[in-house]
């Protein structure tokens, strides 16, 4: 059973580098927020709502914590087995759906779009995670998770390579922004959007890369950080100073979130007692990390901002 930490500063909290020092108050611990996932994914923050949507892939449904009340309800049920989320530069729900295998944009009146579910008229295999560019086209992984078993999805066979796509949602043009990746996950960009960092989670060992972004395709592929044994990267998302916080673990000692220099270095390392998949910055000044990890959904208040 967790506990929250007794004193201050969290010994959860582990500063790796001079670099990570100072980037969580002295003051701020974990807190967990809720249990009795199966597997927490994809989280999201609503600040016009003050809450948080998050996966919970084999139970079918998103569900929705409450910064006001604490409260959690599910958003949807049946989720078609949603795994990431975002938002448009419109403020709408973005969502990648396993059992359906599709894209798809929840409209204001909670209407659902289907962006994209095909490409070149084959079915894709299970759109993983996305993020959308300032340009508004949505970038996002389709390895075959969800069709290997029928736990997060429904088992077919594959149609197409693992790949990263890029949507225009304005005219529906898809392009391949990169191929060749073994499970091709996590995804973000950095603050100026010239760089897109890329989880690959099939391959073994676990790699991870970085990519030169190139109008609507990826070049210059080479290595950020180095998983070392037993690290396993999954989701991740950038802060203003372009740092890269990361979904850890699956090992004793390496469950929770690393975060990453700019260059690659390890910085920071917040243990949790179960491994993390997917974070996301939150609240009213985009300083609280927000965690789903495996069972659970954690907090954490930093002294730095996401990057929206």
């Amino acid at each position: 059973m967790w506990q929250p930490a007794e004193t201050y500063p969290d010994p959860a909290v582990r500063a790796l580098d001079p670099r990570g020092v100072g980037l969580i108050p002295f003051n701020a611990g974990v807190e967990r927020l809720f249990g009795g996932c199966r597997w927490a994914e994809g989280p999201v923050w609503f600040g016009d709502s003050r809450a948080l949507l998050w996966s919970d892939i084999p139970n079918d449904r998103i569900l929705r914590w409450s910064e006001s009340t604490g409260a959690v309800d599910e958003f949807r049920k049946p989720s078609n087995n949603a795994n990431g989320n975002t938002r448009d530069r419109q403020g709408r729900l973005i969502t990648c759906e396993h059992l359906t295998r599709r894209v798809t944009r929840t409209e204001y009146d909670g209407s659902i779009t289907v962006l994209m579910d095909r490409f070149e008229g084959k079915r894709l295999n299970s759109p993983n995670d996305v993020v959308v560019k300032s340009d508004d086209s949505i970038w996002f992984s389709d390895p075959a998770f969800g069709i290997l078993h029928d736990y997060e999805g429904s088992r077919a066979q594959a149609e197409l390579p693992m790949a990263i796509y890029r949507l225009d949602p304005a005219d529906g043009k898809a392009t391949i922004a990169a191929d060749g990746l073994e499970g091709p996950n996590g995804l973000c960009f950095s603050p100026d959007e010239s760089k897109l960092y890329v989880v690959e989670s099939a391959a073994r060992p676990r790699r991870t890369w970085v990519f030169d972004v190139e109008g609507e395709t990826l070049r210059n592929r080479r290595p950020f950080v180095d998983c070392g044994p037993g690290g396993t990267p999954d989701g991740w998302r950038v802060d203003e100073r372009g740092n890269v916080w990361a979904g850890w673990g699956m090992e004793p000692g390496l469950n929770g979130v690393r975060v990453f220099a700019p260059d690659g270095a390890p910085i920071l390392h917040i243990d949790l007692p179960e491994r993390c998949a997917n974070l996301c910055f939150g609240g009213k000044a985009k300083n609280r990390l927000f965690m789903a990890a495996s069972r659970s959904l954690y907090a954490l208040y930093t002294n730095i901002r996401g990057i929206a």
